[in-house]
């Protein structure tokens, strides 16, 4: 049965054909070579072989004919006049006709060069050789007997002249003609050539491979041998090494440096050597820069892919709406098509070791006996037929990871282009995107393993704008008169919660959030998931029909019980399936855990400096602690449930294989031969890992499908602006025609905006919050600005003054009321924007002004002054170039608002349309605007729109009022005080601001905003770079994941660990061996003789014994894992808790953030996996190894040399990888971000017209990205093709060995094929693992720079204070220095005073006074000397969480934690309910709401983040009321200033004076005089020395005092003397 299969029939038939072309033994020797053993006269020509390259010369010739005639100039015309089109040149002609220099090229060059040029003409000069030869062997052959001629050899022999006639024809022509000629004749060329040769191997080369065959020229002689020699040189050798001309996808644009993949010979696309020089080069250095990467290829670039992928996939384009993934079906149909071919040629191969191990034993069984094909064809089938299937694979795995880059580049491009015609509206119809997903570019500080700072990378600049040639018909460019729509300003006003601005913006409680997070997710998380899903094709092709030659093989060797085997596997299928349902279940609840985890690390690290200040160090390390072990017990499930998944899918097969054999033996009493054994055991190795991919498949395709839905219900269901949705403007003007007006009018008259299409107009706006998205703006008149003039538009909150901007730049859905309704917004002139949500690009602050306007020197310093930038700029080393980082993370947001406003300012644009820009600033800075900005030359004649809740302070510059009313219409509109008047609540609003205007006038240290909140950066970079470690992991972190695995007990884990793998993998070995045994006993004994039920117990019970062997190994290690993952987090977690402020001040909480959860995560999954793979394999390939050396000793050293060159190619791949993967992820993180930035500012961009100058500066970093990436994924190619060789070398060097060099018998030669085969195809595995494990090893890296940080004090037992401490809160301080760093200037000098229990204190000096040093000295949180005693303890004898619990301070923007109000008063749960309201109501927040209040504030009160819902009053009130808990006898207040509205002010004020007890110490850092003016004592402090120190009154009367000149400067200089007499 074998022999049917195995035998193929086509060699059958080749025998036949062959044997009737036997020679004649014709003493003449005439024509011998042509004659045939029947001398039938009716033979026809055609029949035989050698006259089949005739014949294709003459199809050739034809189609050539055809080719060229349908080229003439008068058959195009023709064909134009009937297809009725332009007849165009053909582009290739003229393809580099010129040089870069403007030059003519010459005809070489223009043929490709000198080197393409010259195997051109020896190709031509083959041809002419090989045309001599057939004329010459004739005419030797016919020197005794012509009379012998049959007819059909004299013709064959002429034919042959003619075709290589023609052939030296086309050779010529392919020299002399132009380009597209000469690669026309060249496609003919080769075609004839190859098929000439095809029929030469058939006739002459393939017998030598047989025992029965002949070579059927032989007559010949050596005229044959040089003929095919000449002949393969030609046919084969030249096309597959000859490089290919490059050709310019757009001829108009060639590339200036051409990639070497567009010019590499087909051999060397084929084993990727065109990759040898970037290899080298970055072997040769420490980091290979990006420059030295090859450059992009043309149809690589961006802009290609746009021109060849949007008609089809951009709905706008494509006139069609269709699933998106059809669409790109369509795009890459060709790929996918070679995709096809290219994985039935892997599964093909996959077969070849099976079928040359069955044929290789098969002839050793029978000793050659009825063998027709030679051993050394099968020896050599298992050198090439791995390495041809090698090369189809990672041929396969080129095109995809080239769609992969592609498809990012294109969706990311479709998805961008998309979203700037979409509305950006309150709410989506959609659910959320899903919490995992980022919507935020990977910055170095959120980037791991192995991932450096990608601000390295090149992130600014602009790219020339594109060719005015280019034919892309872009829909979502505006016209000159088109108008433009913002998520941006509306997402404030909802989220308003006061009548007061909070100091920064809100972007917790923006509406539009979810729309912007839905479209980033869109090209981060699902972007990834259809990335991962695209191997489909192993699901829909790659299965199916190797399973289909899987069943196939096995029948033609072991008959129907192959059958059996299968429906084993079958009924066997639903395990696996359950198993995998159970780790879903599992993997859910791990993920949960995980969340929840990572939510209280990045909260707490969030909070450090607040956690820092209460002493709250040792419970919040206990509560992460418990986080992590809910944490770990999930981890574990999760791997004992992969354990016993992983045992299940490696049982099945082999269930599968001992079924089938013991059917074999038992049932059908057949004899098990090693032939059949081991072949069939590499088929089942093949089913096994196929079942392994089967189940690695199917998850993340069914993933990729979600997103794909996700990408196409975007694209075609996301509500875009009206100018872009055809049926609503068709529908508005079948209703009311479009009326035009004067082009200078600013203004809407008769018409109704919603931010929905959904609403119909006819709902009225309701309260701020969800049902936002129904808000109406209703224009029932006319509204009309002033030209040139500034026009301010007021009203409640949630009155629509955002809409009404948004509804002129044309971002609201327009219904018109009649025939005379317009909306006009002029942009002839140009609109500036500033959004209410400050809006910066991750640029340089100069950058984010100059927006891409020319720099005028000048006109950008008038707007530093005007924009009160001056100040901050000056706190920032590196002054406008400072990086302004990812959402403007390195400013606060007072200077966001300034830049936002600065970049309007200094652009062109007439108009300019500001959306509360004054809200995020204090009051001081707010006037500076006013007055030197709104007044300043730079606005003077420009139009301005400004929407305000700063009445009071823009009175001055009012020259046009509309005020809103709370439904949504017009209130009124010209002169404030029209508006006033008729407006009780914003008359109230102005007088309550006039009070808050003459408070802040008696402000201490009144400067610019924000003085303290600007980070120094030295060369403008965002953060200081990484620390990246080059090369491999060091011992230093691998010790720190190694040690705490073992628990203390590294000699006996590691024994436990390695001990039972080893025996594992030797009873793996024996089982191969032990089934070839039993094979064996066929031929020693009798097969009746041999006991089957024997030999199949002893395989399963090593098999069983196997498993439990590694289950045992495997439980070992997971406990070790769990151990290091618990101690690292542990460690961290300490560490970073007990830093110094110093080193949290300089280090970005980003980068703790992404220590604690994305390095935490690697190290629990990734590492952990990669290390344990790792063992595994170098376990399992040294048994290998040794199992082949124990029967062929001599292999040691080959195996020792293969192993030795495949490490040396790894590690220098290894070198090359990691250098262009951090390039990658570089060039990666400004294409997100961009994209980020973009999508965040949609309204801006259209506003500003600047849609184009986006795209453009998307594609430059597209193809910056798409360069990198490229080379990436083709240096996995490079490695894989040469590793995956030298495996193959080593195994058909072993059979060669064992079949000619060694007498041993077949079931020990299978054995040996096994392991080899086995051993071979591990080395590729273990490069690769390894290359992983050290890019996972970063993490470990980066955790073990943070665990060797600087550390505060560790408590100790001495440190612990009485338990009655502390009883009074008295405080003595002694000469107390302070100095933030050991080798930094001192900030306080020798400080001493005395404060007694009860007293309240004014601590009060201008800026860099040191009062917020002095705070942080008392708390020793800096670098201290000197003595202070607390209650009659000096603090630096006590343990720092004991000193710090017992001192509370109140920051002037307190942090809070996410969760309810109840947590934040109390969050370790140490008092009930009724100690923290009676702490809300003595703090005042009580007697600020009313009862029936809605949104009322209560313990039960959602707290978000940062408690960024609340304003900061209410922040204030609440850290009162948490001090007022913690019974602290000190406490600590950093007063906040104008930040905080009348009315709170006075509430909190009040509390401090009523509420607090009479022992508790108030120590106040005073803004303002009156706040302190009735304190006991007051504290002034200059430069970091005490001043004055003593009672208010008494320091009035020194006239030179330093406290009555501040009180002689301020405005309520009588209030404050008298306040200061009253005590």
């Amino acid at each position: 049965m074998a022999a049917t299969w195995l035998a193929p029939t086509w060699l059958q038939s080749s025998q036949t054909v062959l044997d009737r072309l036997t020679l004649l033994a014709h003493p003449s020797g005439t024509y011998n070579a042509y004659r045939t053993a029947d001398s039938d006269e009716q033979t026809r020509i055609w029949k035989n072989t050698l006259a089949y390259p005739a014949g294709v010369a003459v199809v050739s010739a034809f189609v050539l004919a055809l080719q060229l005639t349908a080229r003439a100039t008068p058959v195009r015309r023709i064909l134009a006049r009937l297809s009725k089109s332009d007849v165009e040149g053909d582009g290739t002609d003229d393809i580099e006709a010129t040089g870069s220099d403007g030059q003519p090229l010459s005809h070489v060059a223009k043929l490709g060069g000198p080197v393409i040029y010259g195997f051109k003409v020896v190709r031509f000069l083959s041809t002419l050789t090989l045309l001599g030869l057939s004329i010459a062997t004739p005419i030797l052959n016919d020197r005794n007997d012509d009379s012998e001629y049959s007819f059909d050899p004299r013709w064959v022999a002429f034919g042959f002249i003619g075709t290589y006639a023609y052939v030296s024809l086309l050779g010529f022509a392919s020299l002399v003609t132009n380009l597209h000629l000469s690669r026309l004749v060249t496609r003919h060329l080769v075609t004839v050539l190859l098929v000439t040769w095809i029929v030469y191997v058939y006739r002459d080369l393939w017998p030598l491979a047989t025992f029965t065959l002949q070579p059927a020229d032989a007559s010949e002689g050596s005229l044959l041998w040089a003929k095919v020699g000449v002949l393969t040189f030609a046919a084969v050798i030249i096309p597959l090494v000859v490089p290919r001309q490059y050709i310019p996808v757009d001829p108009k644009e060639p590339s200036e440096k051409v990639n070497p993949e567009q010019t590499a010979s087909i051999l060397s696309m084929s084993v990727f050597s065109w990759l040898d020089n970037i290899i080298w080069k970055a072997y040769k250095v420490p980091h290979l820069p990006y420059e030295e990467l090859p450059p992009i290829a043309d149809y690589d670039r961006a802009k290609h892919l746009v021109a060849r992928a949007f008609p089809i996939l951009d709905p706008f384009q494509a006139g069609k709406r269709r699933h998106v993934f059809w669409s790109l079906m369509t795009v890459f149909r060709w790929e996918y098509t070679v995709l096809s071919v290219l994985i039935l040629l892997r599964v093909v191969a996959t077969f070849t070791s099976p079928i040359g191990i069955y044929q290789l034993l098969q002839y050793l069984e029978t000793n050659g006996e009825g063998a027709v094909v030679r051993p050394w064809v099968w020896i050599s089938w298992l050198f090439f037929g791995p390495i041809l299937g090698s090369a189809a694979f990672q041929y396969y795995i080129f095109n995809t990871t080239r769609m992969l880059v592609r498809c990012e580049a294109i969706i990311t491009q479709l998805i961008f282009d998309h979203s700037l015609r979409i509305r950006m509206k309150a709410e989506t119809v959609d659910t959320p995107a899903p919490s995992r997903a980022t919507t935020a570019a990977q910055t170095p500080d959120n980037a791991s393993i192995a991932e450096p700072d990608p601000t390295e990378a090149d992130a600014g600049g602009t790219s020339s704008s594109g060719s005015e040639d280019e034919t892309i018909v872009r829909a979502s460019t505006l016209s000159a008169t088109s108008t433009t729509a913002t998520a941006v300003a509306k997402k404030k006003e909802p989220a308003k919660k006061t009548e007061e601005p909070a100091p920064e913006p809100k972007k917790e409680s923006t509406p539009t959030g979810n729309l912007i997070g839905r479209i980033n997710n869109l090209v981060s998380t699902d972007l990834n998931n259809v990335i991962d899903g695209r191997d489909f094709l192993f699901v829909l092709l790659y299965a199916p029909v190797q399973a289909g030659l899987s069943v196939f093989f096995l029948y033609s060797i072991l008959g129907w019980s192959a059958f059996v085997g299968m429906i084993a596997m079958i009924l066997l299928f639903p395990i696996p399936g359950y198993i995998a349902s159970k780790i879903q279940g599992v993997q859910q609840e791990k993920m949960k855990k995980t969340d929840a985890r990572v939510q209280n690390v990045t909260e707490t690290m969030s909070v450090i400096r607040m956690i820092k200040l209460f002493g709250w160090e040792p419970r919040v390390t206990d509560r992460l602690a418990d986080k992590r072990e809910g944490e770990l017990l999930f981890i574990r499930k999760y791997k004992i449930l992969e354990l016993i998944n992983g045992n299940v899918n490696f049982v099945i097969p082999i269930v599968t294989m001992v079924a089938t054999f013991a059917t074999y033996t038992l049932a059908a009493g057949q004899v098990l031969t090693a032939s059949r054994v081991f072949s069939a055991m590499a088929v089942f190795d093949i089913l096994r890992d196929q079942l392994h991919q089967l189940f690695g498949y199917l998850p993340p395709i069914i993933q990729a499908k979600v997103s794909l839905d996700r990408i196409t219900d975007f694209l075609n269901k996301t509500e875009l602006l009206d100018e872009f949705d055809e049926k609503d403007a068709a529908a508005a003007e079948a209703v009311v025609p479009p009326r035009t007006v004067e082009s200078d009018v600013i203004g809407i008259r008769g018409a109704s905006f919603t931010w929905s299409k959904d609403n119909d107009g006819s709902k009225t706006p309701g309260t701020p919050g969800p049902n936002r998205r129904n808000f109406t703006l209703r224009i029932e008149d006319e509204v009309t600005f002033r030209r040139g003039r500034i026009n301010l538009i007021l009203g409640p909150t949630g009155s629509g003054k955002t809409s009404l901007l948004m509804a002129l730049l044309g971002e609201l859905h327009y219904i018109p009321n009649g025939p005379d309704s317009y909306v006009s917004l002029p942009r002839a002139g140009g609109i500036a924007y500033a959004a209410q949500e400050s809006w910066v690009q991750n640029e340089t602050i100069k950058d984010n002004i100059l927006f891409g306007a020319p720099y005028d020197e000048e006109r950008y310093n008038k707007v530093l002054e005007q924009c009160a930038l001056k100040r901050d700029l000056s706190l920032f080393d590196a002054g406008d170039l400072t990086e302004v980082g990812e959402k403007g993370l390195t400013l606060s947001g007072g200077q966001k608002a300034r830049i936002t406003l600065a970049r309007a300012v200094y652009s062109k644009a007439e108009i300019l349309l500001l959306d509360d820009v004054l809200a995020a600033l204090d009051v001081h800075t707010a006037r500076w605007i006013v007055d030197k900005c709104f007044k300043g030359d730079l606005l003077r004649g420009r139009t301005v729109i400004l929407v305000t809740h700063n009445v009071a302070i823009t009175s001055p510059i009012a020259d046009f009022v509309v005020s809103l009313g709370s439904d949504g219409r017009v209130a009124s509109e010209g002169t404030l005080s029209k508006a006033l008047a008729k407006d009780q609540t914003l008359s109230r609003e102005f007088g309550d601001q006039r009070e808050e205007l003459k408070k802040s006038e008696g402000e201490v240290d009144a400067v610019e905003p924000d003085d303290e909140v600007a980070p120094k950066k030295g060369d403008g970079k965002l953060i200081v770079a990484e620390e990246i470690s080059e090369g491999h992991v060091s011992w230093q972190a691998l010790r720190l994941y190694l040690s705490s695995m073992t628990g203390g007990y590294t000699l006996l884990f590691w024994l436990g660990v390695l001990v039972l793998l080893g025996l594992c993998e030797f009873f793996n070995v024996v089982e191969t061996w032990w089934l070839g045994y039993w094979a064996q006993q066929y031929e020693d004994t009798n097969p009746s003789d041999v006991d089957v039920a024997y030999y199949l117990t002893v395989y399963n019970v090593m098999l069983v014994t196997g498993i439990t062997l590694y289950c045992s190994s495997f439980v070992i290690y997971l406990f070790g894992v769990l151990r290091a993952s618990r101690s690292i987090h542990a460690t961290l977690i300490r560490s970073v808790l007990s830093a110094t402020l110093r080193w949290l001040d300089k280090t970005p909480t980003s980068r703790i953030i992404a220590r604690c959860t994305q390095d935490i995560q690697c190290i629990d999954g990734q590492l952990a996996n990669t290390l344990n793979w790792l063992i595994e394999l170098t376990v399992a390939m040294l048994g290998k190894f040794l199992a082949v050396v124990t029967f062929s000793p001599i292999f040691i050293i080959p195996g020792v040399v293969i192993s030795a060159i495949g490490s040396w190619c790894g590690q220098i791949y290894i070198k090359a990888q990691l250098s262009v993967k951090r390039e990658m992820s570089n060039a990666k993180a400004p294409v997100l971000g961009h994209f980020g930035a973009a999508i965040a500012g949609l309204t801006s961009i259209r506003a500003y017209g600047a849609q184009e100058y986006f795209r453009q500066e998307s594609y430059r970093r597209i193809d910056k990205y798409v360069r990198a990436a490229r080379t990436f994924y083709n240096l996995n190619r490079w490695v894989s093709i040469r590793i995956e060789a030298l495996g193959s070398l080593f195994a058909s060097c072993l059979a060669a060995y064992l079949v000619y060099g060694a007498k041993t018998r077949a079931a020990n030669i299978g054995f040996s094929l096994n392991m080899a085969v086995g051993f071979s195809s591990m080395i590729l595995w273990w490069i690769r693992v390894l290359n992983e494990f050290e890019v996972n090893g970063n993490s470990l890296e980066r955790i073990q720079q943070y665990v060797t940080i600087e550390q505060e004090e560790k408590p100790t037992s001495d440190g612990i204070p009485p338990a009655y401490w502390p009883a009074s809160g008295s405080l003595r301080v002694e000469k107390l220095s302070a100095r933030y760093s050991v080798d930094g200037p001192r900030v306080l000098h020798e400080i001493s005073f005395e404060v007694k229990s009860g007293e309240r204190v004014g601590i009060v000096g201008r800026t860099g006074s040191g009062k917020s040093s002095l705070t942080l000295a008392l708390l020793r949180l800096i670098i201290t000397e000197g003595k202070v005693y607390y209650d009659g303890i000096a603090t630096d004898s006590v343990n720092l969480d004991a000193l710090r619990s017992h001192i509370t301070i109140i920051p002037q923007v307190p942090e809070l934690l996410s969760g309810t109000l109840r947590e934040n008063l109390d969050p370790f749960s140490q008092y009930d309910d009724a100690v923290l309201n009676d702490a809300l109501r003595a703090a005042g927040l009580f007697s600020l709401q009313s009862d029936t209040e809605e949104g009322r504030i209560t313990l039960d009160s959602q707290i978000s983040s940062g408690g960024s819902n609340l304003s900061v009053g209410q922040r204030q009130i609440l850290a009162l009321a948490r001090a007022i808990v913690r019974q602290s006898k000190l406490l600590i207040l950093d007063e906040a200033t104008s930040a905080i509205d009348y009315e709170t002010d006075e509430v909190i004020q009040k509390s401090l004076r009523e509420e607090l007890g009479n022992d508790v110490t108030l120590l106040t850092i005073a803004h303002r005089l009156q706040t302190i003016m009735d304190a006991d004592k007051i504290l002034v402090l200059d430069a970091g020395r005490i001043a004055e120190f003593g009672a208010p009154a008494e320091l009035l009367k020194n006239e030179k005092g330093m406290l009555r000149a501040l009180v002689d400067e301020s405005g309520d200089k009588e209030k404050l003397y008298a306040m200061a007499g009253s005590r």
